[in-house]
């Protein structure tokens, strides 16, 4: 080696972005197992690179004993005497045994190991790249096409887009640049691997952090983010500053912000609503553009009842159900949605109900008791009537047996 190899590796530094110092490390582990035949074990070598000069120096690392077993790894005290007269037994001596010139085998070991360590290191550097990336928006090139899959080309190495992440109906070209979100990046054997998406929810997040500077200023929040890829999305927004219209920032003058966003995403329908701490708040804009009357929260149950006009409700729901479905995805609360003229009724509604009811019981209860002592005086007259009947009776009997005595004792 020499000062125009130390120059070769500093040019690798800048092309592959892998530090020298990293490279030196390759070299000397390289020398190590070139050299581990010849010494019986790699602790016993030592390689030392001069990064100035270029010059190497190996060197074989034996105990001193009073008898030599094993040559590899041993030394006689006679020997280290000659060396140094300080050394004991026990003593580690290092000879220098650099050989004055590689073998053809060492040179091709040194050679496999130093590009083997050169191309984990240039994996390194790509998988810290781009685990930066995760959850971030990147682009890149379609390059080519393996089974269903689209493989990306982001330059030094590939991302993978994998059927479950593309758009229904997108047309996908070799050489078509498009934006993705990147899911997940992990490290394997063959190098980085990149997952990338076209329908996952922060996607729609990102594009829009682009697009409204209001968002990038932490002016305007993204809360909740809903998608069905490639045909309906719902975003909720609230602003810090209450002088700004979350939505209107983000729909853009004559919707030009809105409208970058869909041309991006194979014309996506995406309907902007208001975030509010309020869950019945909440849910009734996030049926947007249906008109809400009214909304009840069943917190035990996670369900919110929706009450719309009878015109509404299709438009509500949605087609196929999809306007409903992503608002409950949005919200996180389930959605049951039924029009005025068979909605339930309202609380104050079942209350006034209830008041009224009690109020009839009541009426009927009086009513029960004026009956029942009508009925006693009618019936307590009637018992007098035959009392007065019964007396009379008795009267005109006495009466009658005078009557008949006193003809007796006149015969």
């Amino acid at each position: 080696m020499n000062v125009e190899f130390i120059q070769a590796l500093d040019d690798i530094e800048k092309d592959k972005g892998i530090s020298k110092e990293v490279l030196i490390d390759a070299i000397k582990t390289a020398l190590v197992s070139a050299y581990k035949k010849d010494f019986g074990s790699k602790d016993n070598v030592r390689v030392e690179i001069s990064t100035d000069a270029g010059e190497v120096k190996v060197f074989s690392k034996k105990e001193v004993v009073k008898e030599v077993e094993n040559e590899n790894s041993e030394i006689s005290l006679k020997e280290a005497d000659q060396i140094d007269s300080k050394f004991a037994v026990g003593d580690i001596v290092e000879i220098e045994v650099t050989p004055s010139n590689f073998g053809r085998i060492a040179a091709q070991t040194a050679k496999q190991v130093v590009m083997q360590r050169i191309r984990e290191a240039e994996r390194d550097v790509i998988f810290d790249q781009f685990k930066e990336k995760e959850d971030e928006l990147i682009t890149g090139t379609i390059q080519r096409f393996h089974n269903d899959n689209i493989l990306i080309d982001m330059g030094k190495t590939e991302a993978l887009l994998p059927p479950s992440e593309q758009i229904a109906g997108e047309k996908y070209e070799v050489g078509k640049r498009i934006k993705l979100y990147v899911v997940e990046v992990s490290s394997t054997s063959k190098g980085p691997r990149i997952l990338v998406s076209r329908t996952h929810p922060g996607l729609l997040k990102r594009l829009f952090e682009i697009e409204v500077p209001e968002i990038f200023q932490g002016l305007v929040e993204i809360n909740a983010v809903a998608r069905e890829a490639g045909q309906r999305s719902k975003m909720a927004v609230s602003s810090t500053d209450k002088q700004i219209d979350p939505v209107g920032a983000c729909v853009g003058p004559k919707g030009m912000r809105v409208q970058a966003v869909v041309e991006q995403l194979n014309n996506e329908k995406i309907d902007i609503v208001k975030w509010d701490d309020s869950p019945e708040e909440f849910v009734a804009n996030a049926l947007n553009p249906a008109e809400v009357i009214s909304v009840d929260i069943n917190k035990s149950d996670k369900i919110a009842q929706v009450v719309v006009p009878d015109f509404q409700l299709s438009l509500a729901i949605g087609k196929e159900g999809q306007n409903a479905r992503l608002a409950a995805k949005l919200t996180g609360w389930k959605v049951d949605i039924k029009k005025e003229s068979e909605s339930i009724h309202t609380d104050e509604e079942l209350e006034e109900i209830d008041q009224e009811a009690s109020e009839l019981t009541e009426k009927l209860s009086e009513l029960d008791e004026a009956d029942d002592q009508e009925e006693a005086l009618e019936a307590a007259e009637e018992n007098e009537k035959n009392l007065d009947l019964d007396q009379s009776e008795t009267a005109e009997e006495e009466k009658s047996a005078d009557l008949e005595v006193g003809i007796e004792k006149t015969e």
